[in-house]
């Protein structure tokens, strides 16, 4: 569970009781820009479960992803519907074969997962 305590004036502090990080919006909309802002922390979360997903895989594989990067961008947000792009780039240690298939296991990242499912967030007063 994450906990969010406002922290300044448009910046917040997002803690799971072990570790701290702080978002905030950029100083054009009123925040200091001390953090990532919100969107920024979606594509954080995809790519940081995609990088930790394949590394995992690699590991049991005994691959070596050293070099791999991972980019996130929301290109497309709607109501009806939105579109993140995630381009991963491998170093030269990896064969074709291998890319491919990491490719696959990088759409099965649980977050991945979690953003392709119909997500039905329920707000209640505690």
């Amino acid at each position: 569970m994450i906990t969010v305590n406002q922290y300044g004036k448009m910046s917040v502090e997002l803690t799971n009781g072990e570790h701290s990080i702080i978002s905030d919006v950029s100083k054009e909309t009123g925040g200091e820009d001390e953090g990532l802002n919100p969107h920024e922390l979606v594509e954080a979360a995809l790519g940081a479960c995609t990088t930790l997903t394949l590394e995992l895989y690699a590991r049991r594989k005994n691959w070596d992803l050293t070099n791999m990067v991972v980019n996130i961008k929301i290109v497309k947000e709607t109501k009806e519907s939105s579109v993140i792009e995630r381009s991963i780039t491998f170093g030269e240690q990896t064969t074709p074969e291998q890319r491919a298939r990491l490719l696959e296991i990088a759409n099965k990242c649980p977050i991945h997962n979690l953003l392709e499912s119909n997500i039905k967030v329920e707000t209640y007063e505690k």
